[in-house]
């Protein structure tokens, strides 16, 4: 398929059609997750009443990261996000392939997690169904809008963003409801579980934080659809994490004046618990239909992240031609889209929520390590559009904040993401085969040009 230069000056095959704020809200309404809804009593067990200063400190250290991400994207606006990156810093094909896999597997296996929760307790108040079931046919649905087009899947994330940062939202009024009317207790949010050192307590809960922050990556893998990447993409990036930034410390801390941490730490609902006990006549019906809006919403985002990157890999040689094949009309990378969709389809069958989100974890960090060490590398490699470019001390202190928090994960959950990279190597070799290769002959070559869409 041939290419043009476009509106930007760079040549892409596919649309560019997002703006800067649909990027923003793109970014915003993936780090505005499901994480929030179900990880404030889990930083509660770590961290007391003191829930918000992990979140002050997992924003310090996402930030640090996402300046990385902000320099290379602008440099390096194409499709396949860290992939790209580390092929361009090291010149090796297997450590590209690593990164872009580690990305992938994260990304399909996070949609796998939240296509679960989607099934689970949030939609049996509306619907007794079996989990498992009510996820696959989630994840077909995800897929369907997907392919549809990048403008239909971003404009359904406005919609879904303003209803999941709304639920969010609506904790922090109920919080200084209860605080105005007298029955919360502000002390509570300087309060440390008794033998738990500040360091230690405020460290294991930023791990746990980080998790809520993670998806600003994503936007990396969508670089190619936007309109004046190198200017736009830099607020929205750094003005989407900040805005999650601040909702996260202010849940944080009305969670805390509502509720005693011990009941925060024993819910697998926390932010139900803080509406239930604000009293204020708020149906747990609405509040549930909130919370499954918001794991629709990282699903959708996760799964468009996961078949860009499929297509940037495939653009690279480092997965076969086929997979970078676009639907002419819409522009979409659609094979991509089936083979993501199929796979976390099955990683559903493989293991809950808690195992498959830790695990996400681990492989975004190393992600992120190689993309922290790739913006050093390609300092060398000077480019002819201006781009974003931030203090060479930044990615230092980036690299180590990864290593920190690798340092912090257990060692089943290293076992369980060696197992998943050593698969990941196999794949690579497979794909070097002949067979695999394409060829001048590829279908995917011989397709006519698309026409710009108006």
């Amino acid at each position: 398929m041939a290419t043009a230069p476009d509106q930007d000056g760079d040549e892409t095959r596919l649309r560019r059609a997002v703006t800067g704020r649909l990027l923003f809200l793109f970014i915003l309404g993936d780090v505005l997750g499901a994480g929030v809804y179900a990880l404030v009593g889990e930083i509660a067990g770590e961290v007391g009443g003191a829930v918000w200063l992990p979140m002050l400190v997992a924003l310090v250290l996402a930030l640090l990261t996402a300046a990385s991400f902000a320099e290379l994207v602008t440099k390096y606006p194409r499709a396949g996000g860290s992939a790209v990156f580390a092929q361009r810093a090291f010149r090796s094909p297997l450590i590209s392939f690593l990164v872009g896999y580690c990305m992938l597997a994260a990304g399909v296996t996070s949609a796998a997690g939240l296509s679960l929760a989607f099934g689970g307790d949030y939609l049996s108040v509306f619907l007794d169904v079996p989990a498992v079931p009510a996820a696959i046919v989630f994840l077909v649905l995800i897929g369907l809008l997907n392919a549809r087009g990048i403008q239909e899947s971003v404009r359904a994330n406005v919609v879904m963003t303003v209803v999941e940062v709304s639920g969010l939202v609506l904790v922090v009024i109920l919080g200084a409801l209860v605080l105005g009317r007298g029955d919360g207790d502000v002390g509570r949010v300087t309060e440390f579980p008794e033998g738990v050192s500040v360091t230690t307590g405020v460290l294991a809960a930023a791990l746990l934080a980080y998790y809520s922050f993670v998806g600003f990556e994503v936007s990396a893998n969508v670089a190619e659809e936007v309109r004046d990447v190198r200017r736009v993409y830099p607020r929205a990036l750094f003005g989407a994490l900040l805005v999650a930034g601040v909702v996260y410390v202010l849940v944080g801390l009305a969670a805390s004046i509502v509720l005693p941490p011990q009941d925060l730490a024993g819910s697998s609902g926390p932010l139900l618990e803080v509406v239930q006990a604000a009293d204020a006549g708020i149906p747990d019906e609405l509040f549930s239909a909130v919370a499954l809006i918001a794991v629709a919403n990282g699903a959708l985002l996760t799964m468009i992240m996961a078949s860009r990157l499929v297509f940037g890999m495939a653009e690279q040689g480092l997965l076969p031609r086929p997979l970078a094949t676009v639907l002419p009309n819409r522009r979409t990378p659609w094979v991509a889209i089936v083979v993501t969709t199929v796979v976390a389809i099955a990683l559903t069958l493989t293991g809950d929520l808690g195992e498959l989100a830790n695990t996400v974890v681990l492989l975004l960090l190393l992600v992120f390590l190689s993309t922290n060490i790739a913006v050093l590398v390609l300092r060398r490699d000077e480019v002819a559009a201006d781009h974003f470019r931030v203090w060479s001390i930044i990615p230092v202190l980036a690299i180590g904040s990864c290593v920190l928090l690798l340092w912090q994960q257990e060692a089943g959950i290293w076992l369980r993401a060696g197992i998943l990279l050593a698969v990941g190597i196999v794949l690579y070799l497979v794909a070097q085969a002949p067979w695999w290769r394409a060829t001048p002959e590829d279908p995917a070559d011989d397709e006519e040009p698309v026409a710009t869409a108006s």
